[in-house]
């Protein structure tokens, strides 16, 4: 239940707060809109079917690093952690405290830089939680994620009010100029964002209790709890605003808790979805960090990071150098026009890239370890690996096109990290 709490608390958090309106400006009709949120759905099921195979098969705390390194060689493993730790989760950290800085800059304000000041607390702060142990982050990552699930609840409840005779009158959407499989396709980037993060419990495996057993049951069921409360989010959504004026919110939260009970009602939920971010800033540092020590523990050169606490129960030197990757992204953040949109330009086709190999890793594996036990088999196989794989090929094309200059930044990082692989020479494979 404590890995399912992560997970759900990773993936529904401040996206279903920021994302709708950027996919309702993609589709063409409300139905095509809810298709898309349920295609999402079915990417993130399809996605949980791979990890717990891999997940069971393979249990270990550095998760997509372990399982690349044994499908495709150290030399993509590592690729994989430069890329994890220098692009991929800490630029996912910091634009989630983006988020959550603008929120509460909104109910605490710090000045011009407010946001990038209360971006780096919740970093620091979380980072600093988490040293002090797991135990601890763990309770308060229960706390952040039912108040995750009472915000959306506030949405529902504000849909009911909606249809009272509360919400917006209907206006017709204007139509979309533009291919319909391009305007599907980046819909597609948007709600796979906001689904973003179902793969983290892979890094937990090596902790839980017969991982063989219950990897399948966190990936499985944190997947029917995400997809029912974003379907019903976005169902409400649609009774307040309908399509086109879903479009044109550019505050989604404040404006449903606006219109169903006022100013001090938007506040409240401002508050709940400074929560939400938490949550998620929280989950990704928990997860994060594992993939530090698990590089730690195999490249000699950098043992440093894999030092670990017995008695917090926590990788130490792992979070610290994730916090200080993070926080300098949180700089460079706030010396850009739009913080959030660069941070997510930086790290999109990157991740898409890896995730394309981690599908192909589910086939690769069958090949090279076939007596491996296996407690849990993708089914239907080799469909489900394959229909991921052509999605995140897809997913990196369409998340580079509109990632843009953002993204050549990011493959220059990942770029950057080739000429480390002949000095970082792992001495160990993953077990």
């Amino acid at each position: 239940m404590d890995a399912t709490v992560v997970l759900v608390g990773v993936v529904i958090g401040i996206g279903i707060f920021g994302f709708p309106p950027l996919v309702a400006q993609h589709a063409a009709s409300e139905a095509m809109y809810i298709a898309l949120w349920c295609a999402g759905g079915f990417v993130m099921l399809v996605g949980a079917l791979c990890y717990a195979e891999l997940g069971s098969a393979y249990p270990g705390a550095g998760g997509e690093y372990l399982y690349l390194t044994r499908a495709w060689g150290a030399r993509v493993g590592l690729l994989f952690a430069w890329a994890r730790c220098t692009v991929i989760q800490t630029g996912a950290i910091a634009v989630v405290a983006y988020i959550y800085g603008d929120y509460a800059q909104r109910l605490l304000p710090l000045g011009t830089y407010g946001p990038a000041l209360h971006a780096a607390i919740s970093v620091a702060a979380l980072t600093g939680l988490n040293v002090v142990g797991t135990r601890h982050s763990k309770r308060l990552q229960w706390v952040f994620t039912l108040l995750t699930l009472v915000a959306l609840g506030a949405v529902l409840l504000a849909s009911l009010s909606g249809a009272g005779g509360g919400g917006l009158e209907p206006v017709a959407p204007t139509p979309l100029a533009g291919n319909p499989a391009g305007l599907m396709g980046m819909g597609m980037v948007f709600v796979l964002l906001t689904y973003g993060g179902w793969n983290e419990a892979a890094y937990l495996s090596g902790e839980l209790r017969e991982p063989g057993r219950n990897m399948s049951r966190v990936l499985l069921i944190g997947t029917a709890v995400v997809t029912g409360a974003y379907l019903l989010t976005n169902l409400a959504l649609l009774e307040i605003f309908g399509l086109q004026g879903l479009r044109d919110t550019p505050a989604l939260g404040a404006d449903v808790m606006q219109l169903a009970a006022g100013p001090y009602a938007a506040a409240l939920l401002s508050l709940m979805i400074c929560g939400t971010a938490l949550s998620t800033i929280n989950g990704t540092i928990i997860t994060g960090a594992r993939v530090y020590y698990a590089l730690g523990r195999d490249v000699p050169k950098l043992r440093a990071l894999s030092g670990w606490s017995a008695r917090n129960e926590t990788p130490v030197a792992a979070l610290l150098v994730q916090g200080a990757i993070t926080l300098a992204l949180v700089g460079l953040g706030a010396f850009s026009q739009n913080s959030v949109q660069t941070l997510v330009a930086y790290t999109a086709p990157v991740f898409w890239i890896f995730m394309l190999l981690v599908a192909a890793s589910v086939w690769r594996l069958r090949q090279l370890d076939p007596d491996r036990p296996r407690p849990f088999r993708v089914p239907f196989y080799p469909l489900p690996p394959l229909l991921l794989g052509l999605t995140c090929a897809g997913l990196v094309y369409s998340s580079a096109v509109y990632a843009g200059a953002g993204a050549l930044i990011g493959l220059a990082v990942l770029a950057a990290g080739v000429p480390m692989l002949r000095l970082l020479k792992p001495a160990r494979l993953p077990d």
